[in-house]
């Protein structure tokens, strides 16, 4: 299946002691696709220098990536712990740099600090001071967040992507035009000449649908707990509660049902979700 979608790149700033914590901006910026891509016609890809930029010399390196990746983003997210950063020709440290050039564009910027302790002798005294001077210019700048650790850092951020693409207005604008995009929101479903085609669902929301359709009701139920997701019908639980990875996976699945027309959303909250006809004609296609 193919859609038309519009790619938002997100810009990942931060010194080297924070390595953890960029891989956790990935993570959440790639469950956000897995499980909004489909029916915003948004992706986010994150972007950074390590992944997005080739050996190259007669430029200095802060200049190819602001000239080369950083202008180009729509999103940057940086975070800090116990270090600022090494010092660029222009400002304190390259990802201060990024920060001041996004938002001299008129970008948005989500800055997160670390509280973590540290060990004393591993601490960088010149740049942690340096760090604490920068914290303050952002307080003035505007909202900061602080965590105490990577999970907390993780959650806190999945949380608050969602608010800013909905209420910033440089972001909400383009997940807006993403819906007005010409094909968008059709998903083109690939055919064969195979009249068993399975519409190119994924493994996931293809045993969604045959576990669905053995439900006397055809129902599927969505629910959110303090534990985690949960998606179930014929008195099944798909996936691991508390595991957002593994919900992400499902949730796409069901996702998918709905948007090719193989499950209908009844209510209004989003939870309770019944099989289509089309959905039930595929599912005895799939039993073969």
């Amino acid at each position: 299946m193919t859609y038309t979608a519009t790619v938002l790149p997100v810009m990942i700033a931060s010194p080297g002691d924070v390595l953890e914590h960029r891989q956790a901006i990935r993570d959440v910026l790639q469950d956000w696709n897995y499980v909004n891509s489909l029916h915003t016609n948004v992706v986010l890809m994150p972007v950074a220098w390590e992944t997005h930029a080739s050996p190259e010399l007669g430029t200095k390196a802060q200049e190819l990536i602001n000239e080369r990746i950083l202008k180009d983003c729509d999103l940057l997210v940086a975070v800090f712990w116990t270090r600022l950063g090494t010092p660029t020709s222009e400002s304190l440290s390259g990802s201060v740099e990024e920060i001041q050039h996004h938002l001299d564009a008129g970008k948005p910027v989500m800055v997160y600090f670390s509280t973590a302790p540290v060990a004393p002798e591993a601490l960088d005294s010149e740049q942690f001071r340096l760090l604490r001077e920068f914290k303050a210019w952002c307080h003035d700048k505007g909202l900061t967040k602080d965590f105490a650790n990577p999970h907390e850092f993780q959650q806190m951020f999945a949380r608050e992507l969602q608010i800013a693409l909905r209420s910033n207005p440089y972001l909400s604008a383009i997940v807006e035009g993403a819906r007005n995009l010409p094909g968008a929101g059709k998903p083109t479903v690939v055919q064969d000449e195979d009249p068993e085609d399975d519409l190119h669902l994924s493994q996931e929301a293809q045993e969604l649908l045959l576990e669905a359709v053995a439900d006397k009701h055809g129902t599927i139920l969505k629910s959110r707990t303090f534990g985690g997701q949960s998606i179930q019908t014929n008195g099944r639980i798909f996936g691991d509660s508390g595991d957002r990875r593994s919900e992400a996976r499902w949730e796409y699945a069901l996702d998918q049902l709905v948007s090719l027309g193989l499950a209908i959303e009844r209510g209004f909250k989003g939870e309770v979700f019944e099989v289509a006809e089309p959905g039930f004609q595929l599912a005895e296609r799939l039993r073969g």
